[in-house]
Parts: structure tokens; C-alpha cells; sequence
């Protein structure tokens, strides 16, 4: 099984790499129109792009096994049991579009719910952050692990905040706990990659509710680099733990039951 594992892992970077390939050229050439989808999320050609290249690339490798991807297929398989492709083709595209570099082509693969690979390519960056399922975690081909934080004072937060303005006003308390408690926060706009800082130490917590395709790779990639996963919510009956977006908590091992208390308290 762990040869499997690898192989599809090794396709999987193959094409995030090549999706990384079409990003960087898109930026250099600056020919690419931009949309609010729902009147509030930033959308780009070149999202929809990269999306219909990585679909067609996996369809032809891994034909027959389900997507759920951000801009072609956004509605399915959050409760299939059959293997599922997870996608971001560009996670952060505000920061694709405002020229900035934390952006990151995220691929998942699920089977039976599980998240088995993960892939978080940083074009920009220059970094590949992988897992496979008992198989460690990654950058660049080196080994990485969660920091060795325990206490909240030196604790770093990752976060970000939701597209709709009126919906952060509720967020207002957790920031001003963390501020108030923890060391700083960092809001970097892509949270595959705030979810792969976690996993080599970079930041020490990670809190933010998302999309499946937004956080999928990075969860694989933190759970095998031994982070704590895990949520301030519970996960409905019938919906993969690996896929439910709300009220995610990541954070190195040390620090977790701290950070959760605290956000609690604050809600």
C-alpha cells in the first residue's frame, strides 16, 4: 500500500508542479482577468485555468475517482466513501492577484473518507510540502515537524478572516484572546500554507474556518509531520473529519488544549 501511496504522491507533485509552472507564467505576463464570485471572492481566469488543467491531468492518470475542486466542482463528494481528489488550484488568490507570494496549488487524495496524500506546491516560494498516509512530511524533500511550543505566551497564531465583511465581527473576542494571551498573530491569506507552517514550526497555531479544498492537503501533510489536529466544533453525522471546514484548530502538540480552551472562552 505504501508503494501506492508513493507513486500517486509522485504524479500528485508532478502536477501541482506543472500548475505551479502555468502560475508563475501567468504572473510574469500579468494577462489575466479577475471576478468577485458571489459578489465577495475574487476569482481569476487563471484560477479557472489551472483548475481545468490539474482536472484533466488527474482524470487522465487516476481515471473514474471523483473531484472536488474550488472553481469546477465545488459540491461534490463531501460524504463519499468512494477515492476523491481534493483541489485548490490557486489558494490565495488575492495574494495571486496583488502580486504578493504566499499562493499554493493544494492537492488531496481521500479514500474512504481518509486523507491519504497531500501536496501544497508554493511557486513562488519555491517550496513542496508532501505526505502520504505513515509516510512523514515534507518540504522540499526534507523531513519536517510542528514546533516545540508549550506555552501560550510564545505561542504564534495563524488565522484569516472570511470574505464577508458582517461575518467578522464574531471573530472580534478569539483575536483580541489570542493578542491578549499569545505572542502574535500572523494572517498570511493562504491557508494551505499557514496549515504547512504549522507542520515545520514556523507558526505554532493555526484557527480559521474554511473550504475543504483550502485546508485538505495541508491537514494530511500536518498530521503526518504530528501536529494536533483538530476542531471547537463537532463534525456532523456523514461528513469526512478530513473534509469538514468549520472552526479548525492546528496546532504544534504542546499547545493545543491551551489554545482550545482559550478560544472557547473567548466565543
Amino acid at each position: 500500500m505504501a508503494d501506492t501511496l508513493k507513486s500517486r504522491l509522485e504524479e500528485t507533485v508532478r502536477i501541482a508542479e506543472e500548475a505551479g509552472r502555468m502560475i508563475l507564467k501567468a504572473r510574469e505576463e500579468q494577462r489575466f482577468d479577475q471576478r468577485l464570485k458571489a459578489g465577495i471572492e475574487l476569482v481569476t481566469d487563471v484560477d479557472v485555468a489551472v483548475d481545468t488543467y490539474i482536472s484533466e491531468a488527474l482524470s487522465q492518470r487516476f481515471p473514474g475517482e471523483l473531484q472536488l475542486s474550488e472553481e469546477l466542482s465545488p459540491d461534490q463528494g463531501l460524504g463519499t466513501q468512494e477515492p476523491l481528489w481534493v483541489v485548490d488550484p490557486i489558494d490565495g488568490t488575492v495574494n495571486f492577484a496583488q502580486g504578493l507570494r504566499h499562493v499554493a496549488v493544494s492537492i488531496a487524495w481521500l479514500e474512504k473518507g481518509v486523507g491519504k496524500i497531500g501536496v501544497v506546491h508554493a511557486p513562488f516560494l519555491g517550496e513542496t510540502f508532501t505526505a502520504f498516509e505513515g509516510g512523514g512530511a515534507f518540504c522540499n524533500g526534507q523531513p519536517i515537524k510542528p514546533s516545540s511550543a508549550t506555552e501560550l505566551p510564545a505561542t504564534l497564531v495563524g488565522t484569516g478572516f472570511p470574505y464577508d465583511r458582517a461575518a467578522r465581527k464574531a471573530l472580534m473576542p478569539r483575536l483580541e484572546a489570542i493578542l491578549t494571551n499569545c505572542q502574535d498573530i500572523r494572517r498570511n491569506g493562504a491557508a494551505a500554507l499557514d496549515i504547512c507552517d504549522i507542520a515545520c514550526g514556523r507558526l505554532d497555531a493555526y484557527v480559521e474556518s474554511v473550504s475543504p479544498w483550502d485546508f485538505a492537503a495541508g491537514w494530511v501533510i500536518a498530521r503526518e509531520a504530528g501536529a494536533t489536529l483538530g476542531r471547537l466544533v463537532e463534525v456532523p453525522d456523514g461528513v469526512s473529519p478530513d473534509l469538514y471546514p468549520d472552526e479548525l484548530l492546528i496546532t504544534a502538540p504542546g499547545v493545543f488544549e491551551q489554545m482550545k480552551t482559550l478560544l472557547l472562552d473567548a466565543s
